[in-house]
């Protein structure tokens, strides 16, 4: 059966709205040619002259002719962001997090993406396994850049033992023939202690410098694990003295690395900083902070956007407004912090923190973007909640009000009796978001 592309949403003011394409519409082919996915129709459409031809729901068979701007946009949003099914993993990581979910949650969480093109679209990371030459040469020929690759490894017989995968031995040969086309590269590294630490890290840092200015960056990231373990690889975390070696072991490669090339290249996520109790990098050490969604100067950067807007609110505070605050207890003490500064500034303000216990996938899980709201509503059932409570963008689900247990925000009202506001992660709109309560 022919794979259709519903037109699910048309732009106002569009190239398509103008020539009459329609929500329900289906795109058969550009220029004659058939579109398997996204970056086929990316690809077909930059010219300045196309032909665009479509299905009405009627059955009627349109051949638009269109002039337009060379990479000019028509407009036209599919029913599938990709415009095709997304590529399953097939490994089995040693760390997976995903492997470590309980049981009886939504389906969609239990589907393992390793897709390269949701790598390009939205940052995703991929491991490159269930990829063959002919889909890197298709990356190299639509010049898909920056991709963000798992690498864990560049011992290839560990990187199959920690992936469980013969494929993953072919993740050098492809870095090269990225970087020979002249594709950008940001890669990860998930650090399992006892496994790919150590010298191992050391060796997997120096392969990947190699490849610089076309590698852009490495993070590096500690594994989590849940209380669900069971029958999988026996795993550790890193304790603080652990994380203090490493971020010395890191430190001096960034110290190499921009002194020969004016960039430190290889950067550490802020679990390891909070759970070694060494300060945070200040905002320059981050660079461009590439590395955001891994976890990488999120707080360095939430702080220098917080100290900016502080020094420029100046307004006389007339309010009497009492908020509660939930967060993991790996950001308890800088939330705090940044609440002490705003409840000195602005007088008859009164914020109380909490740091949540993740109950829900086992107290080792101690990041915000983990908590569940069974957690929160257990936790705070018998507490003074105040005017409002203010919960963490990250723990929800895209585009929703759910958290990852099923639980609604108005749950969480309903159960605690309090108004609860999503805070954002950052640092102007955190302070906006308080003092306009």
């Amino acid at each position: 059966m022919t794979k259709e592309n519903v037109i699910i949403k048309v732009e106002d003011g569009s190239i398509a709205q103008e020539l009459g394409v329609e929500t329900g519409d289906i795109l058969v082919s550009i220029n004659e040619n058939e579109v398997k996915d996204v970056f086929d129709y990316r690809y077909l459409i930059q010219d300045e002259y196309i032909e665009f031809e479509i299905k009405k729901p009627n059955g009627e068979h349109w051949v638009l002719e269109i002039e337009k701007e060379e990479y000019e946009d028509l407009g036209i949003i599919f029913e599938s962001g990709l415009m095709d099914k997304a590529k399953s993993c097939s490994n089995k990581c040693i760390f997976c997090f995903i492997d470590q979910l309980p049981k009886g949650m939504r389906k969609t969480l239990y589907f393992k993406d390793d897709d390269s093109r949701l790598s390009f679209l939205q940052g995703n990371y991929v491991t490159l396994t269930n990829m063959k030459e002919k889909d890197i040469d298709r990356l190299i020929f639509y010049h898909l850049s920056p991709i963000n690759i798992s690498v864990h490894t560049t011992d290839l017989e560990l990187r199959k033992f920690m992936l469980k995968n013969p494929n993953a031995n072919n993740i050098l040969r492809y870095i090269k023939k990225f970087s020979d086309a002249g594709i950008q590269m940001n890669f990860q590294i998930v650090l399992c202690k006892g496994i790919n630490d150590g010298e191992k890290l050391d060796k997997t840092i120096k392969d990947l410098s190699f490849f610089i200015p076309k590698a852009v960056s490495v993070s590096v990231v500690p594994l989590g694990i849940t209380k669900y373990r069971d029958k999988l690889c026996n795993l550790e975390l890193f304790d603080s003295i652990d994380s203090a070696k490493i971020i010395k072991q890191v430190e001096k490669w960034q110290n190499k690395f921009y002194d020969k090339y004016g960039t430190r290249f290889v950067f550490l996520s802020d679990e390891f900083y909070l759970k070694a109790g060494k300060p945070l990098p200040d905002y320059c050490c981050y660079e461009d902070f590439v590395q955001l969604e891994n976890g990488v100067g999120m707080l360095t950067l939430m702080k220098k956007e917080f100290d900016d807007y502080i020094n420029k609110v100046n307004f006389d505070y007339n309010k009497n407004v009492s908020i509660s605050i939930a967060t993991g207890i790996a950001a308890y003490d800088f939330i705090s912090g940044l609440c002490k500064i705003l409840e000195n500034k602005f007088k008859g303000l009164s914020i109380d923190v909490f740091a949540i216990k993740n109950e829900f996938f086992g107290e080792t899980i101690t990041v915000s973007g983990l908590l569940t709201g069974t957690d929160i509503i257990n936790q705070l059932k018998d507490k003074k909640m105040g005017d409002f409570l203010l919960v963490p963008e990250n723990a929800l689900m895209a585009d929703s009000t759910i958290f990852l247990d099923n639980i609604d925000i108005k749950n969480i009202e309903n159960e605690l009796n309090v108004k609860v506001i999503v805070s954002k992660n950052n640092g102007t709109e955190f302070i906006k978001q308080i003092i306009s309560l």
